[in-house]
């Protein structure tokens, strides 16, 4: 199965990991655009926002999301947040929705003022064992 990982830029730590697991697992893993050299902790919204327009970083995203059998949102913990799905993360859970393609989150939603939205998406929760991914469920 094709898995595109959804995830705020802070937790680009935990991409080794998991894409290690699925991939044993047989899973093709697609991840976003790498952006190491640039420091998004430290970067303010004009800085972040120019980033993503060089990179067609929305764009080039969603056309993974397009060609992927389903998404993997990794809202984990960050200081102050938990369970933590941003903006780009919520919006590439709406892409998937709207193409019908299932959505996997590594934990429960959070709770944020679009709650509601996420929620209505039936995002499937794996509480963070990636071998919850069930292949049986999502194949047409």
């Amino acid at each position: 199965m094709v898995i595109t990982i959804c995830m705020s830029m802070s937790l680009r730590h935990r991409l080794p990991e998991v894409c290690r697991v699925l991939e044993a697992a047989g899973h093709e893993v697609r991840t976003p655009v790498d952006t190491r050299e640039f420091n998004y902790e430290s970067a303010n919204d004009l800085e972040r926002a120019e980033l993503k327009r060089a990179k067609d970083l929305i764009r080039t995203h969603y056309e993974k999301i397009k060609t992927s059998d389903a998404i993997l949102v990794l809202n984990e913990d960050l200081p102050g947040k938990p369970r933590h799905i941003g903006g780009n993360s919520f919006l590439e859970m709406g892409f998937a929705h709207v193409l019908d393609i299932p959505i996997y989150l590594m934990q429960t939603v959070p709770d944020t003022g679009y709650r509601s939205e996420m929620l209505a998406m039936d995002p499937i929760v794996i509480d963070g064992d990636l071998s919850r991914i069930d292949l049986a469920r999502i194949m047409k």
